[in-house]
């Protein structure tokens, strides 16, 4: 009862302010929403008031608003007078602005939490048909993520200096073994990014991410393999292919010294590690992942530096349910929540999506290729198409074409070729003389990265 009390008491302090108090109503505005009032004609006082500000910019006036009130036909006569009764209570008070905003953002948040436990339960008791209980975890974070942001916006001239030492800061990336992808992405994968490549069947979007996922282990980081697709055992097979460069056959042959030598040695060179973990098709979600990223930093101390998830189109969403909404909002969706779990980890993901043909024997794949994941683009830093075809295939090659890059000008090197052994599940850059099939209208970049010659060899170290 006296928490009630207390709520009363600070919602009819927020709407007085909201009358007489602009700094306040500038700055607190944009968070309050009208589901926050416990008083459900506090709630429509409120809406008539924020409906005022956004469409005259200026505070209303009690007159303003009570002419306003008086236009409605929706509203009852009790209605009315309850609210006329708030307005006229409504008084300007001497207050502590900062306090002020304070309490309100606690309010707020209150709130948040207090109707994302309600929505909790609605889901619970299938009294909400749209969305799924896996969709609760996501709702309580979204209420606990309250708050008011205090900046404001970039000040052109009085923020110059940090603009400059933005300039000329190194931002960390995440690089490739493969000369073009450094080219392409300047260096390679920033933080706070969704990368997807584009296949069709049997071309190499697991294989892609298998190899990349064993470089960045070469190169002592952290990466945590989430498949959907195969078992944990699988994709660990082709990892060992890739590190260890052999076959996948000679794997089931290898006598266990070698094998164990071979994995000391490995073991031996990396400060990193690779967790690879396995959830049935279409069942887990953003949802699952954060739980995921969270149990594994608590168990095992393990924070990854870079997250694979095989493969997108096969993933869940965590808002919606699959039957409920068309595909391309489906698809969508899901990118979403995975760029958005990459910004909240502070990590690049990269993940894969289908294309609409076999891709097999397609050399020019475009957006239009990407089927129900066509809103994929408009949520994706970067994408690219992997191609291949029987002449392709026959030199022990794969084509890759750019369709989005926010990194760099996808008109340099649009498109070029990349060396594939499926037998040892590894990619490899192909001599200059190679690039033979690029656009005619594309750019070549000039950068400075090292020819495929003099590159490191991150298997030299691991053949006996």
């Amino acid at each position: 009862m006296a928490q009630q009390l207390l709520s009363d008491r600070i919602e009819t302090t927020i709407i007085s302010n909201l009358f007489f108090n602009e700094d306040f109503t500038r700055k607190a505005l944009p968070f309050i929403k009208p589901e926050y009032f416990s008083n459900s004609d506090e709630r429509i006082l409120y809406g008539e008031i924020e409906k005022f500000v956004e469409n005259y910019k200026n505070l209303p006036t009690k007159d303003t608003i009570l002419i306003e009130l008086n236009g409605r036909k929706d509203l009852t006569e009790e209605q009315l007078k309850n609210i006329k009764h708030i307005i006229a209570s409504a008084s300007e008070e001497e207050t502590d602005l900062q306090w002020l905003f304070d309490t309100t953002e606690k309010w707020c948040k209150d709130r948040a939490v207090h109707n994302a436990v309600l929505s909790g339960i609605k889901i619970l008791d299938n009294k909400d048909q749209k969305q799924t209980p896996e969709a609760i975890p996501g709702i309580l974070a979204d209420a606990l993520a309250v708050s008011f942001d205090n900046h404001i916006g970039h000040d052109y001239i009085e923020d110059a200096q940090a603009r400059f030492d933005w300039y000329h800061t190194k931002e960390k990336r995440y690089k490739f073994d493969l000369d073009y992808f450094n080219r392409i992405t300047k260096g390679g994968v920033p933080s706070k990014t969704l990368n997807i490549a584009l296949a069709g069947t049997g071309v190499g979007k697991s294989l892609f991410m298998c190899h990349v996922a064993s470089s960045f282990l070469t190169q002592g980081l952290n990466v945590l393999y989430v498949t959907l697709e195969m078992a944990e055992e699988r994709i660990a097979e082709r990892i060992d292919a890739n590190l260890f460069d052999v076959t996948i056959d000679d794997l089931h042959s290898m006598p266990k010294q070698l094998y164990d030598t071979k994995l000391d040695k490995l073991n031996s060179k990396t400060k990193g590690k690779l967790i690879i973990k396995e959830y049935p098709t279409a069942s887990a979600h953003s949802g699952h992942f954060r739980a995921l990223l969270n149990e594994l930093a608590l168990k095992k101390s393990f924070k990854p530096d870079v997250v694979f998830i095989d493969y997108l189109n096969i993933c869940a969403s965590a808002r919606f349910k699959g039957g409920n909404i068309s595909s391309y909002f489906y698809i969508k969706a899901i990118a979403e929540e995975l760029r958005g779990l990459a910004v909240e980890f502070d990590l690049p993901i990269f993940s894969a999506t289908q294309t609409t043909r076999t891709g097999y024997v397609s050399t020019d794949i475009g957006l239009e290729d990407t089927s129900e994941s066509f809103g994929l683009p408009a949520t994706a830093d970067f994408m690219f198409a992997l191609m291949s075809n029987e002449e392709l295939e026959a030199l022990g090659q794969m084509k890759v074409k750019q369709l989005k890059n926010r990194y760099n000008d996808p008109a340099m090197n649009r498109a070029f070729i990349i060396g594939v052994d499926r037998a040892k599940m590894r990619l490899y850059d192909v001599e200059n003389n190679a690039q033979n099939i690029v656009d005619a209208n594309q750019t070549q970049t000039k950068e400075n990265y090292p020819t495929p010659d003099q590159a490191y060899d991150k298997f030299s170290d691991f053949k006996l």
